[in-house]
């Protein structure tokens, strides 16, 4: 048995449980794992570029990462930190125009590290955030609004008090870090982290040679859906890369060669802090899990047609990559999981759900605002061809009906069941996600 199998399940077992969620499942079109150990890098594919499509993925295919981006924005803070260009405790207010009044609480700026650490207080989105096209939510937000929602937000907690994953927070992490350079953020991050990378297959704006390798991104139906642009807000989630490029990162941390990103890595892991109770702490853009040999520093990421994962264990010296051309509730976390832990199970698939026919003039009863916890609401709206939810700090996704009253969502496992009153009109939705019932009385 070599080194690498006993660090992780076999080629062939990876390569079954692909086949298990692909084929069998339905719950993608195309996933590519990347595994790293002492023996080296292992790469397991199985699917295709499109569900029309019948090249198959590898580990040079491109797929568009989401949120593992904010672990590039954080490394870019410090690579800036290195030089001295920017502090960790500097205020955000410091690199915006002086006619953008970054919000305060009880005498207390935002920092840096409040954005990288999402305990700013900031929301997850901006109320501003009404985009034009849902399929393409972030291509129209622009610079300009994002400076009229700071400057009418009123923090809703002390900052650095609580966490509060935040788009807009990391968002705007990279927009000052460009200001604080005087540069474009995605050629800023080319330049100070990208390149002495030698990552030359990851990017915001894809070269044409990286276009003609990028997946084709599918909803939760396996159906083609548009890529995303995200010219604001690029630090949250712009980029797109492949298996092979995001190994350069792993080998970088496990490697652990002095070098001014080697140093800016560090940092990124200098301060930690909760998210809750129970769950992982926080660092610069890194979630942190566990402790001893078993910590896990990880992030994951989905944009409107792909899912992507990825962990690091420094004590033992392995990672894993996953990524998905695919939204699918069950992608490739619960897969890298498991092959990271064996002791980590599997996710079943979820249960079919089935479109039923009822009225369309049912869907006036639900239209509303229902609140599920001080800060947390769902929207309920309308439109001549269905009903859509959309959860405070959210994009807005159709629901579809099981029955007159139970709806499902097919972009996450969750579903939405009304209770009606006496008047016919909906009093009160109850969300059903992650095992749990949040009742949500209408206001």
């Amino acid at each position: 048995m070599t080194a690498h199998a006993s660090l992780f399940p076999s080629e062939a077992e990876i390569s079954q449980i692909l086949v298990e969620r692909i084929d069998r499942q339905q719950q993608g079109v195309g996933m590519v794992i990347g595994t790293f150990g002492p023996a080296g890098r292992q790469v397991v594919a199985h699917g295709r570029f499109g569900a029309f499509h019948t090249r198959p993925v590898d580990g040079d295919t491109v797929f568009e990462i989401g949120s593992i981006t904010k672990v590039f924005t954080t490394l870019l803070l410090g690579e800036m930190v290195g030089r001295g260009e920017v502090a960790l405790d500097d205020p955000l207010a410091r690199y915006l125009p002086a006619s953008v009044t970054v919000p305060t609480r009880a005498g207390r700026q935002i920092t840096l590290t409040d954005l990288a650490t999402h305990t700013s207080g900031l929301p997850r989105l901006p109320d501003n955030f009404a985009p034009d096209d849902d399929e393409n939510p972030y291509a129209d937000y622009t610079v300009e609004q994002m400076y009229d929602f700071l400057s009418a937000y009123q923090l809703p907690r002390d900052i650095g008090d609580h966490y509060e994953y935040s788009n807009l927070g990391m968002g705007l992490l990279g927009h000052a870090l460009a200001r604080a350079a005087g540069m474009e953020f995605a050629p800023l991050l080319h330049q100070r982290v990208l390149a002495p990378l030698r990552m030359t297959s990851t990017a915001i704006d894809a070269t044409p040679e990286m276009q003609a390798r990028l997946a084709l991104g599918h909803d939760a139906d396996l159906m083609p859906v548009a890529n995303w642009d995200l010219p604001t807000l690029a630090g949250a989630g712009a980029l797109k890369s492949t298996v092979d490029d995001l190994f350069k990162l792993i080998e970088m941390v496990l490697e652990g060669r002095p070098s001014q990103l080697a140093r800016a890595f560090e940092t990124t892991l200098s301060i930690r802090r909760p998210t809750d109770d129970s769950g992982p702490e926080t660092a610069l853009g890194w979630l942190v899990s566990g402790d001893g040999d078993n910590q896990a520093i990880l992030h994951d990421g989905g944009t409107g047609g792909y899912r992507s994962f990825l962990a690091i264990m420094p004590a033992k010296r392995i990672g894993v990559v996953g990524l998905s051309n695919t939204a699918t509730e069950i992608g490739v976390n619960d897969i890298c999981a498991h092959i990271l832990d064996r002791d980590n199970p599997l996710l079943p698939a979820p249960r079919k759900r089935v479109v039923a026919r009822i009225d369309p003039n049912l869907h006036d009863r639900y239209v509303g605002i229902y609140r599920l916890a001080p800060s947390f609401e769902i929207a309920i709206t309308r439109d001549a061809e269905g009903l859509f939810a959309q959860a405070t700090g959210q994009g807005r996704h159709e629901i579809f009906p099981e029955n007159d009253r139970q709806f499902f969502l097919k972009i996450v496992d969750a579903q939405i069941s009304f209770d009606i009153g006496p008047d016919g009109r909906a009093t009160a939705l109850t969300l059903h996600q992650n095992g749990r019932n949040t009742l949500g009385p209408r206001v």
